[in-house]
């Protein structure tokens, strides 16, 4: 699924490690180049757009990590997004070569508009023509599908063949970066404005705009320096997007400049996780270079910080538990008039995928998740939730559609079902988390007191920590 990727609030107890029970993973990572040729058609804007250049190359990263009783892989593709058979096909073959079960393999998208087709703007052809024997729409690259299909599967065989696994611990940090807005603008009569094609009016989109950093970093468990960063943050990579030869060129847009900055500066892996953005963009959305490096750049310096912030108090911000587990779990959905004509049915089952990381999980949705949904997702999970989705259009709440404006207007699912997706998402991360750490389950709510906790890490700094205590045991 593409990894839209949001982080919750939810407040967790710190546990020290059980005896025995070692508070490291194992990880290894890759890097794999999956450009396409200048000339490619490119997604985001239409079916037709040819690019004419090429700024950086289009990338795959993947993290696989091992806590010695579960298996998980992060697959992250800088292309806009992927259908679901699509993603069956490539999560399945990984995951065989992998050793584990399907669910344990999450692929997600950054969303970047500057990559091929890979997902379809119509139904199906049906006509037997697609290229290489892949049944795919008219307006999908079957080409280019049938090759990132190869190429991702090498990359994974090679991990596993001969990968580097790496002992690391695990730390996570939220905060809040001042790069993006809503880019929907609502008046008093709940009538709504998609203010991208009304710059003048950009000061009047004042809308909810999840500011929200995250940041996963493995560290090496001596040194304590970082290995690998994950970054997650809610935001078009529009950025680069400007009028002419920008909105035609390939390019990872601003999670490219993101990955470089952090790997530049701490000689560390680099993976950046889209949020949920179904309706916020960048600041200085589709102005060209410029815009793309500031973003992706600041980013990252957040994200350096909150590298800075983990190693310096690690009895606050490294998990003392970082157990793996994945779910999947199913919802049927009724589609709208236009689009149950144009499937050839009256319904549809959408599924949900959760991979968890310790504290954090990742939810996987079917669909270009609105950052209002992103939200109530995170205030209900017991996890700090991520959130991911292949591409089955934008998911808007109900009121947004009864609004009206661009991303309602081409919601394929009945509005009254987004309710139901929360609801699912909520009771999967609940049945998850349970399955994690029965030792925490009860049917009372647990709530920590925090009163004991300080601050900071004081006094001694990092060789002081309960963690490193912990390890030394």
């Amino acid at each position: 699924m593409k990894a839209v990727a949001i982080v919750a609030f939810a407040v967790l107890v710190r546990l020290a490690a059980d005896g025995g029970e070692s508070p490291m993973v194992k990880a290894a990572w890759f890097k794999q180049d999956i450009s396409c040729e200048i000339g490619t058609l490119i997604a985001g804007y239409g079916p037709n757009d040819v690019s004419v250049a090429k700024y950086d190359d289009l990338q795959l990263h993947g993290l696989a990590l091992d806590d010695g009783r579960s298996r998980v892989m992060i697959l992250s593709f800088d292309l806009l997004g992927m259908d679901a058979d699509i993603i069956r096909r490539i999560r399945s073959a990984c995951a065989a070569r992998l050793g584990v079960r399907d669910e344990n393999v999450l692929l997600t998208c950054t969303h970047t508009h500057g990559g091929p087709h890979t997902r379809r703007y119509s139904a199906p052809a049906g006509d037997g023509k697609e290229p290489d024997g892949c049944a795919a729409p008219r307006d999908i690259d079957a080409k280019y599908v049938a090759f990132l299909e190869k190429a991702t599967l090498k990359a994974v065989g090679d991990l596993v063949d001969g990968g580097r696994w790496r002992e690391c611990a695990v730390g996570f940090f939220s905060s809040q970066c001042d790069e993006n807005r809503n880019r929907r603008y609502t008046t008093a009569d709940n009538c709504a404005s998609f203010n991208a094609h009304r710059r003048a009016l950009h000061k009047l989109t004042t809308g909810i705009a999840d500011k929200e950093l995250g940041t996963i970093v493995l560290l090496d468990p001596k040194s304590f320096e970082p290995l690998y960063v994950v970054g997650n943050y809610a935001a078009h990579p529009l950025a680069f997007h400007a009028p002419g030869k920008g909105g035609l060129t390939i390019t990872a847009d601003y999670p490219g400049f993101y990955r470089r900055y952090v790997s530049d500066n701490t000689g560390a892996g680099a993976m950046f996780i889209s949020g949920a953005c179904g309706d916020i963009v960048p600041k200085d959305d589709e102005l060209g270079v410029a815009g793309a490096r500031r973003v992706g750049e600041n980013l990252a310096m957040a994200s350096l910080a909150a590298v800075i912030d983990i190693q310096r108090n690690a009895s606050r911000f490294v998990m003392d538990r970082p157990r793996l587990g994945a779910k999947i779990v199913r919802m049927e959905s009724r589609l709208r008039a236009p689009y149950r004509k144009m499937y050839g049915r009256e319904k549809v089952e959408l599924e949900l995928q959760l991979l968890s990381v310790g504290d954090v999980a990742f939810v996987g949705v079917p669909g270009e998740l609105l950052n209002e949904l992103g939200l109530e997702i995170k205030w209900h999970s017991p996890f700090k939730a991520y959130c991911a989705t292949d591409y089955f259009g934008y998911m808007s709440p109900a009121n947004m559609v009864a609004a009206g404006g661009y991303e309602p207007q081409s919601q394929k699912y009945a509005s009254r079902d987004t309710l139901n997706l929360v609801m699912c998402a909520r009771d999967g991360l609940f049945a998850l988390r349970e399955s994690l750490f029965p030792e925490d389950s009860s049917e009372e709510d647990s709530y920590p007191d925090n009163l004991a906790l300080p601050l900071v890490n004081l006094p001694g700094g990092i060789k002081a920590s309960k963690w490193q205590r912990n390890i030394k045991k």
